[in-house]
């Protein structure tokens, strides 16, 4: 998987190639000619025209052996940020193989991952960004009669903050990464430690040791939610280090396209040292990059879901390894992939066994729904023994988690005459009832209406929700538990700027009793007074048709589990309770005992067994029509044009399926597997397979789209 040599000479007067942003079924996918009146350093940022517009391009190199027009035949080039410093040799090798592993256009991914802000620009305008991001010189002190005038002292840095005592675990773990910062070609470290094992102390003390040597850290994580609440603690760590302003940003795409300028050009300058990021932030432009730390590194949120499907682990990775530095990829519950190549060697494995203080993982208890009387109400999630449970924590002052992963206040509303169903006109999916504001929400398409008072389809007045989501399970604990501060955390009651983070606050500060919330509050969080967690419908999972569900669901509730018992000197000992129909499954009774290696060892036999990934390789190409039968056609005509590839014994095409959601916004989709035994002889066949896919989306005119998913998560 080597990308091509990028050359950083200066491209002479006369023609130039640049990358511009062109779609992926437009064909141009590599850099076009240009000409220059001036020698342009690859990566130099530039404006140039493209038909009718004037848009942001990149300085790339030529490819080798170009026969191409004439400087005569040629548009010049417009303007050159002379400003700013190219892009370099790292980043743009970088670009290069993720564009052609993901199999899109260079320019496409290039302009893609660079702030928006650039693309409406112009040299001055950027010239004036930059100037403001400068250092401020000292301002002189104003002149007095008496005293000569004084140029102002800057500010005192903080003292260096006070370190906590490290166990011998982790101390191993910083010995060992510490090490890797000087060594010549240092292997990716997996950091394997239970929730609560002090991962992010580890973190700290390479970041400084790298930050000490002179180098910059990338720090990814896998949610926005998260960005903030490390940032502080980076922030609190390095105070001292690193007082100047922008010294530590972060890069997501929550930022205002200013603020997210403002973090790019920092990084970029290396008036930055510390990066904090989402997925996007993997491509930030940082010249002097010493570590790479992928927090959180089995989470699915690093995996771009639209356009340039990447995954920012496995680049940074890539990147990691090409810039010959340390990266070290943390989790509680590592993905079976990053698990296996540790197996095999490839990936280092440090162990953090124990929780730091002392304190220990909670006992969970897997109740069995089935062992309840059979009555009415057999089926809710609030057991009579849950209730009792949760009481039992409130009359002890202590906290509660409740989780359910699924938001709204009902999946459904029904009739119960005529079976009527809220189903979205638009998607092949269910609208959802939301009580708060009465109405009925497709979380597919965004197809919003007002609750009906009666029945659309018969007219009856009696039409009820049928299932729970958060908001009815906080109605229903509130019902239940009076006196009890009830708050719930999910992606609707934190929509506003600023709330997710107060209502945090409200959690750390001891005003809540019971927190209410979806998988937004499992991950990550330090909630120092949780002592009980309870997972009340999770069963689902365990019947999807992913191959990855059980790998997911297991991640899920360890990460739940690991909210509960964190401070030591909390007094009684943590429980989680999960409530199921199926306790003796293996994902549960594996989580009973947080073996995540037994887990992980059998979930690894039984996908060897049936050539699933990490064993095999795939790559899933979807198309989507106005009409099912045009997307299967596409579909049945790509498979035709596999099979006249050479290599067809190396891989497996699967016929075409639809999408488990078929339909969104009034858009057919379907789907078709690619699997290989080699991730090379997979990507030689992709490349060729890709423009026999352009063709035959000019002769399928009902096509709208089309695009191929290298390395899927979702199948």
């Amino acid at each position: 998987m080597s990308a091509q040599a990028i050359d950083s000479t200066p491209a002479a007067s006369g023609r130039v190639s640049v990358l511009v942003e062109t779609p992926q079924h437009s064909g141009l996918g590599g850099p076009l000619d240009y000409l220059s009146e001036r020698a342009l350093a690859p990566g130099s940022l530039v404006r140039v025209p493209l038909g009718k517009r004037e848009v942001l391009g990149l300085v790339w190199d030529a490819p080798e052996g170009d026969d191409t027009p004439t400087a005569a035949a040629l548009k010049p080039v417009l303007d050159h940020f002379e400003g700013l410093a190219p892009l370099d040799d790292g980043w743009r090798r970088l670009v290069a193989f993720a564009a052609s592993y993901y199999q899109r256009g260079q320019g496409e991914l290039a302009l893609a991952v660079l702030p928006p802000a650039l693309r409406d620009d112009t040299p001055a305008q950027l010239a004036r960004r930059l100037k403001r991001l400068a250092p401020k010189p000292p301002k002189p002190a104003r002149k007095s009669a008496r005293k000569p005038a004084q140029v102002e002292a800057p500010a005192a840095a903080p003292p260096p903050p006070v370190l906590p005592d490290l166990s011998p675990d982790q101390q191993r773990a910083v010995d060992d990464l510490c090490a890797q910062l000087h060594h010549a070609n240092p292997k990716p470290r997996l950091l394997f430690g239970v929730t609560g094992s002090g991962k992010t102390e580890v973190y700290l003390r390479a970041a400084e040791a790298a930050l000490a040597a002179g180098r910059q850290v990338l720090v990814l994580v896998p949610e926005i939610n998260l960005t903030p609440q490390l940032e502080a603690r980076f922030t609190a760590r390095f105070a001292h280090l690193l007082p100047a302003q922008h010294a530590i940003v972060s890069l997501h795409s929550a930022l205002t396209p200013a603020q997210r300028m403002a973090s790019w050009l920092a990084a970029h300058t290396g008036q930055a040292r510390l990066v904090l990021g989402t997925r996007l932030a993997v491509f930030a432009s940082m010249p002097e990059l010493g570590l790479i730390v992928v927090d959180e590194e089995h989470d699915p949120s690093y995996k771009q879901q639209d356009g340039a499907r990447y995954s920012a682990r496995d680049l940074a990775v890539w990147r990691a390894h090409g810039l010959r530095i340390p990266i070290v990829l943390g989790s509680a519950t590592p993905s079976l992939e990053s698990w296996q190549q540790a197996e095999t060697g490839r990936y280092v494995r440090l162990n953090l066994p124990g929780r730091v203080g002392g304190s220990l993982l909670p006992r969970v208890r897997l109740f069995d729904m089935k062992a309840l009387p059979p009555q009415a109400g057999v089926t809710t999630a609030l057991t009579a023994p849950l209730l009792a449970a949760l009481q039992e924590r409130l009359a002890r002052g202590e906290q509660s988690l409740v989780f359910l992963n699924r938001r709204g206040y009902a999946p459904v509303l029904h009739c119960g005459e005529c079976q009527w169903k809220s189903d979205c006109p638009h998607c092949s999916a269910w609208r959802v009832f939301h009580k708060r504001d009465r109405t009925l929400r497709c979380h597919h398409c965004g197809f919003t209406e007002r609750v009906p008072r009666h029945c659309p389809s018969c007219g009856n007045a009696d039409i009820a929700p049928l299932g729970r989501g958060t908001e009815k399970l906080e109605e229903q604990l509130q019902e239940a538990l009076p006196t009890a501060r009830i708050l719930r955390i999910d992606a609707d009651s934190t929509r506003l700027k600023g709330e997710l983070e107060a209502q945090l606050q409200t959690v750390h500060d001891g005003d809540v009793d019971i927190l209410v919330g979806t998988q937004m509050v499992t991950k990550g969080h330090d909630f120092r007074r949780i002592r009980f967690v309870a997972a009340v419908n999770p069963d689902g999972a365990l019947f999807s048709s992913d191959f990855r569900a059980p790998e997911r669901l297991f991640a899920l509730l360890m990460q739940a589990a690991g909210r509960a018992g964190r401070d030591a000197a909390g007094g009684s000992e943590a429980e989680m309770w999960v409530q199921t129909w199926h306790r003796d499954n293996a994902v549960y009774q594996a989580l009973a005992r947080h073996d995540y290696e037994a887990f992980a060892r059998s979930q690894l036999d039984e996908r060897k067994t049936a050539h699933l990934p990490p064993f095999s390789h795939l790559a899933l190409l979807r198309a989507e029509a106005r009409t099912e039968q045009a997307a299967r056609d596409f579909l049945k005509a790509a498979a035709q044009a596999a099979e006249a590839i050479s290599g067809a014994d190396d891989r497996f095409v699967y016929p075409p399926v639809p999408h488990p959601i078929a339909r969104v916004a009034n858009v057919e989709r379907m789907q078709m597997l690619v699997e290989a035994s080699q991730r090379a002889r997979l990507q030689a066949f992709l490349r060729e397979w890709l423009p026999e896919l352009l063709l035959l989306k000019r002769q399928h005119k009902g096509v709208l789209r089309w695009a191929v998913d290298v390395d899927p998560l979702a199948i």
